[in-house]
């Protein structure tokens, strides 16, 4: 299985941001998939729940697919999947979350987005972490790009590779402007890739994630 798994130091950092950003850099060296196996806070429609960043990522791929095969496992509880398909009689194991990461196509490039950070439970005594390592994809660790982003990118590499992860690159989204110049701190204490996205240098940030998969 080719890919990457997209994490992050949290909720609301801007995965799905970046990992649409992602796919789009990469429609045109791959074929590229996305993959959300599981997804919380999904919203009622006529056609049962719709999961948002599942959608968002689906219609970033040059070839979307059937949402169902982009999103499996749906919950309108905005709570952990652990919580989520407990309350809803669900018990889904790592094999089940598995299947519902695997493409159609052995060619096809898979971008996975995991829900919440890698310590984030995704079903009962399994982590985004677990599933991460099961699937042997390279990383990509999204932190948001603000006071304290070095301490959380620090500690999301630690947790990186204390399950044997290998982390492709670092992602700090700067979702507001800012000088703390967080990108060259990190180099000081660790040697993965770093990138710093922001609206001024998303062409910049296009040609590293292609270079890096070249």
């Amino acid at each position: 299985m080719k890919g990457l798994f997209i994490s992050g130091s949290g909720t609301d950092v801007g995965k799905t941001f970046i990992a649409e950003r992602i796919i789009k850099a990469l429609n045109g060296q791959f074929r590229v998939v996305a993959r959300k196996p599981i997804e919380s806070d999904c919203l009622p429609s006529a056609s049962g729940l719709l999961p948002k960043d599942a959608d968002l990522l689906n219609q970033a791929c040059a070839r979307p697919e059937p949402l169902a095969a982009v999103c499996k496992y749906r919950f309108e509880a905005c709570v952990s999947g652990e919580k989520a398909s407990s309350a809803a009689g669900i018990s889904l194991t790592l094999n089940d979350l598995l299947a519902a990461s695997k493409p159609k196509n052995t060619d096809d490039f898979v971008i996975l987005e995991g829900a919440g950070g890698l310590y984030s439970p995704l079903a009962t005594q399994l982590l985004n972490a677990d599933l991460a390592a099961a699937l042997a994809l390279p990383l990509v660790l999204v932190v948001k790009d603000e006071l304290g982003a070095i301490n959380q990118a620090l500690l999301s590499l630690r947790a990186a590779k204390e399950h044997n992860l290998r982390v492709l690159l670092l992602v700090l989204n700067q979702i507001s402007p800012n000088n703390l110049d967080n990108a060259t701190a990190l180099k000081a204490y660790s040697d993965v890739e770093v990138a710093v996205f922001n609206q001024n240098c998303s062409q910049e940030f296009a040609a590293k994630v292609q270079k890096l998969l070249g």
